[in-house]
């Protein structure tokens, strides 16, 4: 397989997934009230997706940096690539299901954003293997060494931990939880991955 075709592949997936991320804005329309109080009512659904839409656009960014540094494609990263798009195309559908359950508090609220974390804590371990598969000697056009790889590991990881983070405080309070998926693309937007794409020379031992 090309890393072309790879490519192409994912982005088509990324980008339908963060499309649908819109199809829940909706509000009911005329005759269910004013228009103002439907979008104050509608308030998780545009949080929601906004977190979404962030975490979606910056694994997207993150994993074209990756692959266009991947000097050869095979079957294992093609699998790993499949398993990403997995979770990336749950979250939608996950979105959708805290937006509704949020504010009826209780045990489904609890369960709707365990579920949410849960399909970004897949999404990031599935990436972090991505990035694992990556540093075997001869699979990146500029690969990274010593300090430069374990940097790399360190940041990838931050995510997966929030993650873990958020799912065992959404036993116990599910908007804290949503704040501490939310924080996760606050911080790769100020954090980002340049390790993974280095320029020629960089990570050296």
């Amino acid at each position: 397989m090309s890393r072309n075709r790879l490519e192409v592949f994912s982005d088509a997936v990324f980008a339908v997934a963060i499309t649908l991320l819109a199809l829940n804005l909706v509000v009911a329309g005329p005759g269910h009230g004013p228009l103002l109080h439907q979008v104050v009512d509608h308030w998780p659904s545009f949080v929601v997706y906004l977190i979404s839409f962030l975490t979606i656009g910056l694994i997207w960014v993150n994993h074209h940096a990756l692959i266009e540094n991947v000097a050869v494609v095979d079957r294992t990263l093609a699998l790993l690539n499949l398993v990403l798009l997995l979770f990336v195309v749950l979250i939608p559908v996950d979105t959708a299901t805290v937006a509704k359950y949020l504010t009826l508090g209780g045990q489904d609220a609890r369960v709707a954003v365990l579920l949410y974390a849960a399909a970004f804590l897949g999404m990031g371990f599935s990436f972090a293997g991505i990035f694992e598969w990556s540093l075997r000697s001869g699979r990146l056009r500029q690969p990274l060494l010593g300090r430069a790889r374990w940097t790399a590991r360190l940041r990838t990881g931050v995510a997966s931990v929030m993650y873990l983070a958020a799912i065992a405080v959404a036993f116990v309070s599910p908007p804290v939880a949503l704040a501490i998926i939310a924080a996760v693309p606050v911080y790769y937007i100020f954090e980002h991955l340049p390790a993974i794409n280095p320029p020629a020379g960089d990570g050296q031992q």
